[in-house]
């Protein structure tokens, strides 16, 4: 079908489905949008064109964005050692797990293993933030502490992709430099110009913002880096602005989650194979018990040491589980480098799919904890992590 209108009614009637579905069965939108996508790709074959793609990128980074800016720096501040903590083992331990498995059980050699650890040792930004959005939960202090531990666990996948396998050189130089400056400048810059431009219906404030994430979404590209990594460190940036200013996200989440974000899900569900998952569904169970079983051995102690309350530290943990983005983007940097193969890249996307369903779908369904906005959760502070 190269219908373009056509096309789009396809895409937009399956998201719509999605929404529909989400609300009659009480489910986060953002999975029903991956099995919707699944079922689709799988019986009348979603076309991915280059616009889908372009949708689906800009959703990923628009979204990677928006999780940014709810990290609030007083909060992380206060929780620093439990969002360092969690974010740091929730890489290693799946990581160490997955690279151990593939060599010494399976025996693929050790770059395919390291592709198959660096894409299962991620936490999906993606999905826990429409989660947090959906529930409210990004406006408590676990679900601030659960996105920071996100981008800590998520910046380890990055680096450790760039240290064990991309190539240092003077585009990868220069688009340190200007994200450094861009950080340093946009939260003296941004408040500035948002006053001056104000709110208006051309929505200068969103324009702006866009042409930076995809001024420097495009040189990380050039340099072998990923788009998503800019965004999360723009978002964090502008969080003081944002936290000061909530119509301006309000807003942003509404462009996100109307025409965005539904073509990256339904994406990722489509590229899911279930032919490929049939063949392999033995391996493919054991990658996700693999990463969902380090995940818990590593974290799920660590929120006891901090004293989250039970449901608090299931709930983390399962979140924690969670892959879609990074561990897609490491598979697919592993097939077009020939490190992996088609069969290993299958295997390895539909594992990572996985991991962003079942705990998912676990973790709100039966580990829902009470719901404490900011403001009542710091009355009831931790004092214990201080000591800690």
């Amino acid at each position: 079908m190269e219908n373009v209108w056509l096309v789009s009614a396809v895409w937009l009637g399956l998201a719509l489905l999605a929404s529909v579905i989400s609300i009659r069965v009480a489910m986060s939108v953002a999975l029903v949008e991956i099995i919707v996508g699944a079922v689709a790709g799988n019986t009348i074959g979603l076309h991915l064109t280059e616009w889908v793609n372009f949708l689906a990128g800009f959703g990923a980074i628009l979204l990677t964005f928006l999780a940014g800016t709810e990290i609030d720096p007083t909060v992380v501040r206060k929780h620093f050692k439990s969002s360092m903590s969690i974010g740091v083992v929730g890489f290693l331990a799946p990581y160490i797990g997955v690279l151990l498995y593939a060599h010494y059980a399976i025996g693929w050699p050790w770059p395919q293993a390291q592709i198959a650890g660096i894409s299962l040792s991620t936490t999906s930004v993606a999905v826990v933030y429409a989660v947090m959005v959906e529930t409210g939960f990004n406006k408590t202090e676990m679900g601030k502490i659960i996105l920071a531990a996100c981008f800590i666990n998520d910046l380890g996948t990055v680096l450790a992709l760039g240290v064990v396998f991309a190539h240092f050189d003077y585009w990868l130089a220069l688009f340190g430099a200007v994200t450094a400056v861009a950080l340093w400048m946009l939260p003296r810059f941004a408040p500035w110009f948002f006053a001056r431009v104000g709110h208006r219906v051309s929505e200068p404030e969103t324009k702006f913002i866009s042409l930076v994430l995809l001024g420097l979404g495009g040189l990380a590209s050039v340099a072998g880096s990923e788009a998503v990594l800019p965004a999360y460190l723009v978002g964090m940036a502008l969080a003081p602005a944002f936290l000061a200013d909530p119509e301006l996200p309000h807003r942003m989440r509404i462009i996100a989650f109307t025409i965005l974000t539904p073509f990256y899900f339904l994406k990722a569900g489509s590229l899911v194979d279930f032919h490929a998952v049939l063949s392999a569904a033995g391996l493919i169970a054991v990658f996700l018990a693999i990463k969902m079983a380090t995940k818990f051995v590593g974290i799920l102690p660590l929120t006891k040491a901090f004293r989250f309350e039970a449901r608090e530290g299931m709930y983390t943990t399962l979140l924690m589980s969670t892959g879609l983005t990074f561990g897609t983007i490491s598979a697919l940097f592993g097939l077009t480098n020939h490190i992996i193969d088609q069969q290993q890249y299958t295997i390895l996307v539909t594992a990572v799919i996985g991991s962003a369903l079942v705990p998912t779908i676990i973790a709100q369904r039966w580990f829902q904890p009470d719901f404490k906005p900011v403001e009542n959760a710091a009355r009831s502070a931790r004092p214990a992590e201080e000591e800690a």
